[in-house]
């Protein structure tokens, strides 16, 4: 505090001034964030680390920070200063340097310092690097490169003959040792996976349910370390990340072991109560500040293949979908899933994020700041930001859950959660339970007023003046009216004819990896993953999923670039919608005309 007060030029008032300071940049800082005046836990201890880090927090040559960590330890090892700096720079040093070049850089001091016959930098030099190794010992075990250079290290250390120099770099100790936390091995996808859906829970209640998916969900998020959210950093993905593909991997699984729960019943009436039971399943979910299987959970029963179940959702009660409409506002990406954010900062004790929104999160701060200011320093404050941002997620995970789990159940859920289902699989049981001419909703309905099965001529030229030219004699069975099964000819026609002649503007579909969430335009579900989510129209920008792509029923809007001016654009009336582009069927069952945009 008296540092603060100096910097502030306050030295009657210390604590006064010190008090106003940070309160009034913090809520400078937290103007634009969803609260702007309860500033965050991340960014309060941001402050209060700044403070400590002095004049390093305004940015610093890798060497000055790499000096002051070493400066950290006193001539018997013990920190003689706090170890926030070196927290950060240990944990995020691989944004500026990989962790082998750093440690050259620490070698060539520890060769510098013999030089100089400095035997107290000697010494400290090895504090440091013991501090490294206890502290972030996965680090010697993934990157093979950093222990290559630590041999080097240890090679010239013997060579020189101090012997507690080489006691305290020795990583026989990570071996050793019986850590805590196992390395997870790498999942790999196994297609021969297509067990049959376990009903086995059945007879558990949503409570005990919801209980077990949140140990299981826990035990996973618990896995991802520093070094995990370092390397996404990094490599911008989780590809090499083997705990982060775990939590993914169980976070998608349970969305499609949902659907298929569901799809598993026969009847309309069978899939209902399952879905209900999920509904309550989301509740208990929510209950226990379990956002990420609530994501899972709630991703799952709006997924398309599950939406799209006319005939299920007609016994579901309207106490049920209002629920799962405010589950679904409450988990919403508007303005950046702001009513999550505000229930999860609400948020005390224990609870388990929704991984892929602070990953977003995660990338968007490392995009937004420089790695370097503008006189080549290190910004101090990225790495603080992001330091800050990791550790807040790293904290959750000493919270315990506030629950028992029983182990065999723990098992025979993951075994019911190994499954292994492409999305085509899971659709065509969803077509397979409820077909998509199950009950025709047709056109007709816009015009065909008494339900007779026919429309006048006069209406059906409505639709017709939507096609430049007649593509066939329409027969009449009734005297000038039009039944389904020759309109339904004429559409199969036209569709037939507009595709040879390359008309309605097919879309550019170019698989895609979205860095922000998004929702599938054809079917509205969300486009899970972490890479590769979806398909974008590189034209007209429409976003959907794989199996969507080829279901779209909107034309693509692309334009001509720099159109040349047309002497009737001052009469046209607008473009009209092009039917052909729907698809007869789809015209037939119900889809909206599309809009001009």
């Amino acid at each position: 505090m008296g540092t603060l007060g100096k910097a502030r030029e306050a030295p009657r008032k210390p604590s006064h001034g010190s008090r106003a300071a940070p309160k009034a940049r913090l809520e400078a800082k937290s103007a634009n964030s969803p609260f702007p005046s309860h500033p965050s836990l991340a960014q309060i201890t941001q402050f209060r680390m700044m403070v400590s880090l002095g004049h390093l927090a305004k940015g610093a040559s890798l060497d000055d920070l790499i000096d002051s960590c070493i400066q950290s330890f006193d001539a018997d090892g013990n920190l003689c200063r706090s170890n926030q700096l070196l927290q950060v720079m240990l944990t995020m040093h691989r944004i500026i340097i990989s962790s082998a070049d750093l440690l050259q850089k620490v070698m060539t001091l520890y060769k510098e310092a013999l030089a100089k016959n400095s035997p107290g930098l000697c010494l400290k030099i090895c504090y440091f690097v013991r501090y490294w190794i206890t502290e972030f010992w996965i680090m010697f075990k993934m990157d093979a490169s950093l222990t290559n250079t630590m041999e080097e290290f240890q090679e010239l250390v013997k060579a020189n003959g101090e012997e507690l120099h080489c006691r305290l770099i020795d990583t026989t100790q990570i071996n050793a040792r019986d850590w805590s936390r196992k390395l997870t091995q790498r999942i790999k996808s196994n297609t021969s996976k297509k067990r049959k859906v376990s009903l086995l829970f059945d007879h558990l209640e949503p409570e005990e349910l919801s209980e077990h998916l949140t140990y299981l969900e826990f035990k996973s998020f618990r896995r991802i370390s520093f070094s995990d959210y370092q390397n996404y950093l990094v490599n911008s993905c989780v590809k090499e990340n083997p705990t982060m593909e775990r939590s993914i991997a169980l976070c998608n699984g349970i969305s499609q072991w949902v659907q298929l729960m569901v799809l598993s019943r026969p009847t309309p009436q069978l899939r209902a109560e399952v879905f209900i039971k999920f509904i309550h399943v989301a509740q208990k979910l929510h209950q226990l500040q379990n956002f990420n299987t609530l994501m899972a959970v709630i991703g799952g029963l709006c997924h398309s293949s599950i939406s799209r179940l006319k005939e299920t959702s007609s016994h579901v009660p309207h106490e049920i979908n209002k629920v799962l409409g405010e589950m679904t506002e409450l988990l919403s990406s508007c303005r950046n899933y702001d009513n999550y954010r505000r229930a999860y900062g609400e948020c005390t004790h224990f609870k388990i994020p929704i991984l892929g929104v602070h990953l977003k999160d995660l990338i968007s701060l490392y995009e937004a700041m420089p790695d370097y200011l503008e006189d080549g320093k290190v910004n101090v404050h990225k790495l603080l930001a992001l330091y800050n941002h990791i550790n807040e997620l790293v904290q959750l995970q000493e919270v315990a859950p506030p629950l028992e789990a029983n182990k065999d159940l723990v098992h025979l859920l993951t075994l019911s959660l190994d499954l292994y289902y492409t999305e085509d699989e899971i659709y065509e049981l969803s077509y397979a339970r409820e077909p998509r001419n199950h009950r025709a909703p047709s056109v007709f309905k816009n015009y065909d007023h008494d339900q007779d099965g026919y429309i006048s001529q006069e209406e059906f030229e409505k639709i017709a003046a939507s096609f430049p030219f007649s593509f066939c004699v329409m027969d009449k069975d009734r005297e000038g009216l039009i039944s389904r099964d020759e309109i339904t000819a004429y559409f199969m026609r036209a569709s037939s004819i507009y595709s040879k002649l390359g008309l309605g503007f097919p879309h550019n579909f170019q698989e895609t990896t979205y860095l922000k969430p998004t929702f599938c335009d054809n079917c509205a579900g969300f486009l899970w993953g972490v890479i590769k989510q979806g398909y974008r129209c590189k034209d007209c920008g429409m976003n959907c999923h794989k199996q969507c792509k080829d279901l779209v029923v909107f034309e693509c809007k692309k334009r001509a670039k720099n159109p040349a001016p047309s002497t009737e654009s001052s009469t046209s009336v607008g473009p009209m919608p092009n039917l052909c582009s729907l698809g007869a069927k789809d015209l037939l069952h119900g889809n909206k005309y599309p809009e001009s945009r």
